[in-house]
């Protein structure tokens, strides 16, 4: 059973990452800018559900005057959600929280991949992904042999979301209030599997965030007051916790 999951799951994660390269390239705007809607070469974007899913490859009018592949790479994209799709299905196994693992993945990857070209998490994706996530995981409470607690989910987010609310009033230039709406999500996610698994998710975020930063500045890459996109490391670090917290209730 296990191991047909795994297929299943990274089946969906390469499907589901086939579809975001081109919505990564037009949501990677600043704050103030409409969504992209033409490709670098000014041609317009068109394609399935009005240009937003699929490849981000040029259509031009003409072969001569087509511009090619642009934004991020789409067999490493799909490559990455499958992966993370695959391991979340090897560490939940049969359980109903599961499929809301499999849903918020794709998302989660196109933020990461939005943030780090823009340094934006736009309120489009965190927003329903915090009510969506709060939701399914309240359906999942309702069927059998769940492993989590909804409660705790809920005041998981509330609490995740209140501390990078702290953190941004603290110091609005370290962080943006994406990085706090995000925090809404991934607390619930990580308080499903209790309040062990959310600090570990919270302190692993910052611990990849600083190790990257450090790094940078080692390679003189960037500079002890250079900005980072905290989105990724956040996501990486709920995603370390939420495979740790689905393993250890097997």
């Amino acid at each position: 059973m296990r191991l047909m999951l795994i297929v299943v799951g990274a089946l969906w994660g390469a499907c589901s990452g086939l579809l975001l390269p081109r919505a990564a390239h037009r949501l990677s705007v600043d704050a103030e800018d409409p969504w992209k809607e033409r490709c670098p070469g000014g041609h317009p974007i068109e394609g399935p559900f009005a240009g937003w899913l699929g490849r981000a490859r040029c259509s031009g009018a003409d072969d001569a005057h087509r511009c090619g592949s642009y934004g991020p790479s789409t067999p490493a994209v799909a490559t990455t959600t499958a992966l993370v799709c695959a391991i979340l299905a090897a560490a939940t196994g049969p359980r109903p929280e599961l499929g809301v693992w499999l849903l918020a993945a794709p998302v989660a990857v196109l933020l990461a991949l939005v943030d780090r070209r823009v340094h934006r998490l736009p309120d489009v994706l965190t927003l329903p992904l915090a009510a969506a996530t709060l939701a399914l995981l309240g359906v999942a409470a309702l069927l059998p042999a769940d492993a989590g607690s909804w409660p705790t989910a809920l005041l998981g987010g509330l609490a995740l979301g209140a501390g990078y609310l702290v953190l941004y009033l603290i110091n609005p230039a370290g962080m943006g209030f994406g990085d706090v709406k995000l925090a809404l999500a991934l607390g619930t996610a990580l308080g499903w599997y209790g309040w062990p698994v959310l600090v570990t998710g919270a302190f692993a975020g910052v611990l990849y965030g600083a190790v990257y930063g450090l790094g940078m500045v080692v390679l003189r890459r960037a500079g002890r007051k250079t900005a980072i996109p905290l989105g990724p490391f956040m996501l990486g670090g709920a995603f370390t916790a939420l495979v740790l917290g689905a393993f250890a209730v097997a």
